[in-house]
């Protein structure tokens, strides 16, 4: 018998952005249906909005009618509000940071019932969806609390995995936060998830200072050899393969990272800006740490795009391509020692 292909749920995102026309397009490659089961939370009414905008004819769809039936051989549409919503390209507004909310939400119930696989998200607009119903960051600060576990987000593609000890805080507030004990929970996950999610039996982690120039033997702050060093020879005589800390200047500059299988960052832009600069368009969001499996692409929602045709589809096919490997992985038998 054929194994089942994995359902994969598709939030739209911010409705205004570039979310929906990423997901149409990625989902136009019939290659994916051959995958999985696509399941787009959201609306039909959006759905066949931009499809007209995009002149897109061949994108047909189902709608679902009765909760988790789904057509396996189709792209199915979840309807998770009434179609009265405006639609105004690049525009933000309350109004679609709520549908973002609810589609998100709906996605998360039906992930927890096991009607879906997997979980990818389009983006979203922080300012427009915040709200007392939704007074976090992000998704990753989102899918942590509604699922629980220490979860670590978690920059991938083929030739580059870059973690975060801290996430969306403030500059001022990453040399507190930055604690031998979050460092730590960090590398957990990270190595758990090289195994687990990306089969990867020993993985070897690069390690960045925090500080220019990894602190320069303690002349630029003290942190790193108070804090980042002790946690490197811990995690070496516990038998890992964790290396550094690394000035991050040079540690991308000259290539090291192609070294190992996974680099820890201190903080966002640390992490993200080598990231993005060197796997844009194939490079995807991944939360680990999480007993369920959630990517999305590394881009936002890219307000000046939306409605023009001009948004890149890539990193979102990528993530629905992630998100199924993932799947798999962690339903084959386990690499962990």
């Amino acid at each position: 018998m054929q194994p089942q292909k994995p359902r994969i749920g598709i939030t739209l995102g911010d409705l205004n952005g570039v979310g929906p026309e990423v997901v149409i397009k990625a989902l136009a490659d019939n290659r994916l249906l051959a995958m999985i089961t696509p399941v787009i939370y959201g609306s039909a009414k959006v759905i066949s909005f931009y499809k007209k905008q995009l002149n897109i004819e061949e994108f047909n769809y189902t709608q679902v009618r009765n909760k988790g039936q789904y057509a396996p051989k189709s792209i199915n549409v979840v309807n998770c509000w009434e179609d009265n919503l405006e639609i105004n390209p690049g525009k933000a507004s309350k109004e679609s940071g709520k549908a973002a909310f609810i589609a998100l939400k709906q996605a998360c119930e039906e992930l927890k019932e096991g009607l879906i696989d997997a979980l990818v998200t389009a983006p979203i607009d922080k300012h427009s969806i915040h709200s007392d119903d939704f007074p976090f960051k992000g998704h990753t600060e989102y899918l942590t609390q509604f699922f629980g576990g220490e979860s670590l987000m978690f920059m991938v593609s083929d030739t580059l995995r870059v973690g975060l000890v801290t996430e969306h805080i403030p500059v001022r507030e990453i040399a507190t936060a930055v604690t031998k004990e979050r460092i730590e929970a960090k590398l957990k996950v990270m190595d758990h998830s090289l195994r687990n999610d990306f089969g990867i039996n020993k993985p070897r982690i690069a390690v960045l200072g925090l500080n220019p120039h990894a602190g320069d033997g303690g002349l630029i702050g003290q942190e790193d050899e108070q804090l980042i060093k002790p946690v490197v020879s811990d995690q070496k005589n516990k038998g890992k393969l964790v290396y550094g800390p690394f000035a991050s200047d040079g540690f991308f500059a000259t290539g090291s990272h192609m070294k190992y299988d996974a680099v820890l960052a201190m903080y966002h832009d640390q992490g993200l800006l080598p990231f993005k600069t060197l796997a844009f368009e194939e490079g995807v969001n991944f939360t680990a740490g999480l007993p369920i499996v959630r990517t999305s692409p590394d881009h936002g929602t890219a307000y000046n795009l939306a409605g023009k045709n001009q948004a890149n589809e890539s990193s979102m096919r990528e993530a629905v391509y992630r998100a199924a490997d993932i799947f798999k992985s962690r339903n084959e038998p386990s690499t962990e020692k």
